[in-house]
């Protein structure tokens, strides 16, 4: 917006320029992958442009082995884009993580066996900070089990905890951290259905509370509309983005969520899009 600059007269009064916004917290700008199978150069990712406000909660969905989890992986620095630029907080990825601005979290809660809840929580926060103090990273760590739901867990061992209670560990390990933005590839993938709808609940109320941005990578149609404000559908050959689409439902967002007529407008538009996706992969 233009903003008049009102002054005596003989001041000059044009336009002042219009003050730019605040810079995305995740941003992609050409990014293309390509990985070297069997001598040969093939293209995974090509020309993924994707802007992830601060403080949005967003979700890729696509065809199983579409480049969700590459693309992901490109926003956490693990792998480097072969054009194109990818910017966290205007940082490199690289430099975003040495900043610990991101949290990771995968299908898979990989907690360390013969560490308690707490230990494992605290883990992560110990080895990025070498100078933080025991004590002090341990009631971190207690924090967000708290917050995850898990405070009269502290002293159990992963073999004692159920799939759901491993992954809370897992995602209170990445918020120990305290970062700005939290990647989550597929972390619910592996639960059973009322487990995982209970800890889509849990990660929202999370969200709501924290107001980190936050990317997930899932398959579940039912999934990336009750968590997401948009969802990014990702096609094949080679991986781009195909659409963005905006949820409309309204916070908070409960059970009564999936009732709503948005909630059913924006499952049938993904859906479409999903099967349509499918239908060009086959040969």
């Amino acid at each position: 917006m233009n903003v008049k600059v009102a002054g005596t007269a003989g001041s000059d009064s044009r336009p002042a320029a219009p003050v730019d916004p605040a810079p995305p917290h995740i941003a992609a700008r050409g990014v293309a992958v390509d990985f070297r199978i069997e001598e040969r150069r093939q293209r995974v990712l090509n020309d993924i442009n994707l802007i992830v406000p601060k403080g949005s909660f967003v979700s890729l969905i696509g065809p199983s082995g579409c480049g969700k989890s590459t693309l992901l992986k490109v926003m956490a620095g693990l792998i480097a884009p072969s054009e194109g630029d990818m910017r966290v907080a205007g940082l490199s990825p690289q430099e975003a993580v040495k900043a610990r601005l991101i949290g990771l979290v995968f299908q898979e809660a990989t907690l360390l066996p013969w560490k308690n809840a707490l230990e494992n929580a605290a883990f992560l926060l110990m080895t990025a900070d070498e100078t933080i103090k025991r004590r002090e990273a341990f009631e971190r760590a207690a924090a967000m089990l708290r917050l995850v739901g898990l405070d009269d867990a502290d002293k159990k061992m992963p073999s004692q905890l159920s799939g759901g209670m491993r992954q809370r560990v897992a995602i209170a390990r990445a918020l120990a951290l305290n970062p700005e933005v939290l990647l989550m590839d597929e972390p619910f993938g592996a639960l059973d259905a009322i487990t995982r709808e209970e800890m889509s609940e849990c990660l929202l109320d999370i969200w709501e509370r924290t107001g980190k941005t936050v990317v997930l990578v899932t398959h579940s149609i039912d999934e990336a509309v009750f968590l997401s404000r948009e969802v990014h559908v990702m096609g094949t050959g080679p991986a781009r983005i195909i659409e963005t689409l905006p949820i409309s439902l309204p916070h908070p967002r409960t059970e009564g969520s999936y009732a709503d007529p948005a909630f059913a407008a924006a499952e049938n538009r993904l859906r479409g899009l999903l099967i349509e996706s499918h239908r060009r992969r086959r040969p």
